[in-house]
């Protein structure tokens, strides 16, 4: 039995790239041998056989050989497996694609063959941004853009290359590579008209609803939960009506379902479902937080303390403004802190709770005036 390394993993140690997730390959065992020499392993594979063993996956050959392997995966630069002695084996464009920084699709079957894989290109584009793609990658996207297939993946998977290209170099490369094969739709649908939506008047906006929200994803790259609240902070401007444009108005409130909507559809966890909604929700808020009353401040603060999201809302209210009132923001939750409740009005229901909303705000108001 041998054991080879393959994939992005081989990808990475070639280019000098910290390796993160190993993927091994079965050559040369039936299952049974594999099984009997690792006990432990458990199967998850559905169309061929794949185990997961220490948290690290290994499957059997998709072909009938190491080569018909490789011709199977997803990208040229993926197709590569190290065995143990350290010999190397690549698809016969693989090596060149990678000294080139090229993402092209192993096979002209490869995207059709598994139309996740679209997604997966676009994760690959933010994690390796100086990578470009081949004419044959936008192609094989455009020729599936539309097609039913491209929403047969389960939903989880598709959500799985949404965060991981949330935690990437330069995530709003998804986006664009998205836009430029035409694949937007229908997992991230509402997307699917903003490179043609200005995303605001000129004298604040130069770029479209689509563009303006990459750059702001690009800007918090290094913080994956940020870059999530960036993708979904304008959705709202998706919707805006025609004779409205390029004016947006209440595309804060719009947007904050239609976050909901999106990150609901990605099986995303419930934590990034609500941050989305959040950001879409708040961050026009945040951004003019120094025109705000001090009751106005209480709310707003204490809101999103509760969701656990106040440091990245006003984060991305930075990235979006480009002024940055963070630290306005938390002198001010810390004097809203310092307030409470004398004893005899407490444990009074909605009575309490408006006092305490009062005290809170006027230890902001106080803080402002010392200031």
């Amino acid at each position: 039995m041998r054991i080879l390394l393959v994939g992005g993993a081989v990808r990475d140690i070639l280019l000098g790239r910290p390796v993160r997730d190993r993927d091994y390959l079965v050559l040369e065992a039936s299952v049974e041998d594999f099984l009997a020499a690792c006990p432990t392993a458990k199967p998850v594979g559905k169309t061929f056989p794949v185990f997961i063993l220490d948290n690290q996956e290994y499957s059997f050959p998709r072909g009938a050989s190491l080569d018909a392997d490789l011709a199977l995966r997803d990208f040229t630069v993926n197709a590569l497996a190290l065995d143990e002695d350290g010999s190397l084996y690549a698809h016969p464009l693989a090596l060149a694609d990678l000294a080139a920084r090229v993402l092209r699709p192993a096979s002209p079957r490869s995207l059709a063959d598994d139309p996740a894989r679209v997604y997966r290109a676009a994760r690959f584009a933010a994690e390796l941004p100086d990578f470009a793609p081949a004419p044959e990658l936008i192609e094989a996207m455009r020729a599936l853009a539309d097609a039913p297939e491209l929403a047969a993946p389960f939903a989880e998977r598709i959500g799985r290359e949404v965060v991981k290209a949330c935690e990437a170099a330069r995530p709003g490369d998804f986006l664009r590579l998205l836009d430029r094969g035409g694949c937007l739709a229908p997992w991230l649908e509402e997307f699917a008209t903003a490179a043609r939506i200005p995303a605001g008047p000129p004298q604040y906006h130069d770029a479209s609803v689509l563009e303006h929200t990459a750059r702001v994803m690009d800007r918090l790259a290094g913080d994956a939960l940020c870059v999530w609240m960036a993708l979904c902070h304008d959705l709202g401007k998706t919707t805006t009506p025609a004779e409205l444009l390029p004016r947006h108005i209440g595309h804060d409130e719009r947007g904050e379902a239609m976050a909901l909507t999106l990150g609901q559809r990605l099986r995303l966890p419930q934590r990034l479902i609500q941050a989305g909604a959040d950001a879409a929700r708040w961050h026009m808020i945040a951004g003019r937080y120094p025109e705000l009353r001090p009751g106005t401040r209480a709310d707003l603060l204490f809101r999103l303390k509760s969701r656990g999201v106040l440091r990245e809302t006003f984060r991305l209210a930075a990235a979006d403004k480009g002024v940055d009132h963070l630290h306005e923001a938390q002198a001010d939750l810390d004097a809203a802190l310092a307030a409470t409740l004398p004893p005899t009005a407490r444990d009074q229901g909605a009575a309490s709770g408006e006092l305490l909303r009062s005290l809170r705000a006027q230890a902001i108001r106080q803080r402002l005036q010392s200031h």
